[in-house]
């Protein structure tokens, strides 16, 4: 079988377009395989850090942050959770 060196060039290139922002994510080189899972690591970081970046809440009202508070519990808040029977199995 005969081996071929892709040592030269990378075969894969990909562009992620995020809202206004573009990325261009230009794998490490090695074998078409290695290539894809770079692009593949690459890509999932820079999805996880535009995430982040993106989902910082801007305009938050003081008043929810006070009303949230956990020394406001009120008992009638926490849910009762149902006594579970237990199950009893014959040995035959």
């Amino acid at each position: 079988m005969e081996t071929q060196s892709f040592d030269a060039k990378p075969q894969v290139k990909a562009t992620l377009r995020l809202g206004s922002e573009s990325y261009s994510v230009e794998p490490k080189k090695g074998s078409l395989s290695e290539q894809l899972v770079s692009l593949k690591e690459e890509s999932m970081t820079i999805l996880k850090d535009f995430i982040t970046k993106h989902n910082v809440p801007h305009d938050v009202p003081d008043e929810s942050l006070e009303a949230s508070s956990d020394d406001d519990v009120d008992a009638d808040d926490i849910p009762e959770k149902p006594q579970a029977k237990s199950k009893k199995t014959k040995l035959t």
